[in-house]
């Protein structure tokens, strides 16, 4: 491979001579050999609707040919197709305010552009005009996270709800033996079970919904540290309409750009939803792996999906492993928050400098969690079966359903026919009708498994 020579204010640099970034782009790649982690697409794209917005602004004020603003522009178009994206090779674990994932956007849209206009563009004259790293960072993390939600996670969410809905109202009518401590308990229908999977979900969508409104609230235009230097007046909300008229979402700008630098707090709270949501998807996966157990030796009240051989020593074997996949997928992003969290406390004074952590393991998180749901819906959720012979059978023997006759006899009285019933193997209907003077018809009639799931 050939190379180049770049220059920038600390000297010469060799850049590959068919690379379209510059100096400090391989001046990041010669620092931070650390992993082969680099920051995703779809925030690459979120600093480039940024600097192509900027642009726009600062064309507008007269502070950028108008010339150049096209070619930015048409460059960000490029990009924005897919084109060039092994042009950002810069590691995550770089300096702490994305300053070098910020100079490689730039370098890159600065050559582009320049082969456009015929004429030199300057990475930091002209595409990184009226911005900082400081602000550029902190609006990616919101504008990338904003759209990766509403784009890709609420509507995974969404199908999920009502895939179980769908199967839940199949299943209103089908009553089993209920679980507390994983001992028996009271009866319900499968339908109440999915239910409440349902309702956990639906909470989930509200309260990552409600989030919303702080993630449309952009730093952009508070440059270095929050007070705007550099940038023209009015320029933020300049910013925020042209970003909302560019992503057919409504931003606006941060009441308090300081906080906006300074902080990651937003960020922080939409991770801590993030795993509130993994918290839900790794019980499901959990309780569908339980019930799937078996299929003879475990629960088997259902059989999911036979989607591939399970052993690879043990012929006939298939395991759950949509939910062993989901409940990976759950684990990831509790790990990821935990290091969120952690990267939110490194706001020291006026600027955060753990953004690009925060930025990789957010739009990881939400990326995981949409196509682990979809996969949980299409794959496991919606064409499981029902083992109806082994649900009838557990709930005949259920001795915890004497529960129902403790206003009748009382609780001690009640607790010696289900012990009776546990240690003789038999039906608690059968040693009631011993051990009380109600006849069977009455105690069919208390002890009804459907009656007392409603």
């Amino acid at each position: 491979m050939g190379f180049r020579v770049e220059q920038d204010s600390m000297g010469d640099v060799q850049v590959p001579e068919s690379a379209l970034y510059g100096a400090q782009t391989q001046r990041a790649v010669d620092n931070f050999p650390i992993s082969d982690l680099t920051l995703p697409h779809t925030f690459i794209h979120a600093v480039v609707r940024i600097k192509r917005c900027a642009a726009m602004v600062n064309a507008e004020a007269g502070l950028l040919d108008a010339d150049i603003y096209q070619g930015i522009s048409l460059a960000a178009e490029q990009l924005l197709a897919g084109e060039h994206a092994d042009q950002f090779p810069v590691d995550v674990f770089q300096t702490g305010s994305g300053t070098s994932t910020n100079m490689n956007v730039n370098e890159v849209l600065a050559s582009l552009a320049s082969r456009h206009c015929g004429r030199p563009v300057s990475p930091n004259d002209h595409v990184n005009m009226s911005q900082s790293s400081n602000d550029v960072i902190p609006t990616a993390i919101h504008l990338s996270s904003t759209i990766a939600l509403t784009d890709a996670l609420l509507p995974a969410l969404e199908h999920l709800e009502a895939v179980i809905q769908r199967r839940a109202d199949e299943f209103s009518s089908v009553i089993k033996t209920g679980r507390t401590h994983l001992m028996d308990a009271m009866p319900l229908s499968l339908g109440q079970e999915l239910g409440a999977w349902r309702s956990q979900l639906a909470k989930n969508r509200v309260r990552l919904q409600s989030l919303l409104p702080q993630l449309c609230q952009l730093s952009q235009g508070g440059t270095a540290v929050g007070s705007g230097v550099n940038a023209p007046p009015l320029f933020a909300e300049k910013f925020c309409t042209a970003i909302s008229a560019d992503t057919g979402i409504n931003f606006v700008s941060n009441g308090s750009l300081f906080e906006g630098i300074a902080s990651q707090d937003t960020a922080v709270a939409l991770s801590g939803q993030l795993r509130t949501l993994a918290v839900t998807l790794m019980k499901i996966s959990n309780d569908l792996r339980w019930m799937n157990s078996g299929p003879l030796a475990g629960l088997g009240e259902i059989q999911l999906p036979a989607l591939q051989p399970g052993s690879s020593i043990m012929p006939g074997k298939v395991n759950p492993v949509i939910p062993e996949a989901v409940a990976m997928v759950a684990a990831q992003v509790m790990g990821n928050d935990a290091a969120i969290a952690v990267a939110g406390q490194s706001g020291n004074f006026q600027l955060n400098v753990m953004l690009p952590l925060i930025a990789h393991n957010l739009l990881q998180s939400i990326g995981l969690l949409a196509s682990g749901m979809t996969v949980l819906a299409d794959k496991a959720m919606a064409d499981f079966q029902v083992n109806q012979s082994r649900l009838d059978e557990a709930l005949a023997r259920n001795p915890i359903l004497v529960t129902a006759l403790n206003p009748k006899i009382g609780y001690l009285k009640a607790a010696d026919i289900a012990k009776r019933a546990y240690q003789e193997g038999r039906p608690v209907l059968d040693v009631a009708e011993e051990m009380t003077e109600y006849s069977r018809a009455e105690l069919a009639e208390i002890l009804d498994p459907a009656k007392l799931a409603r």
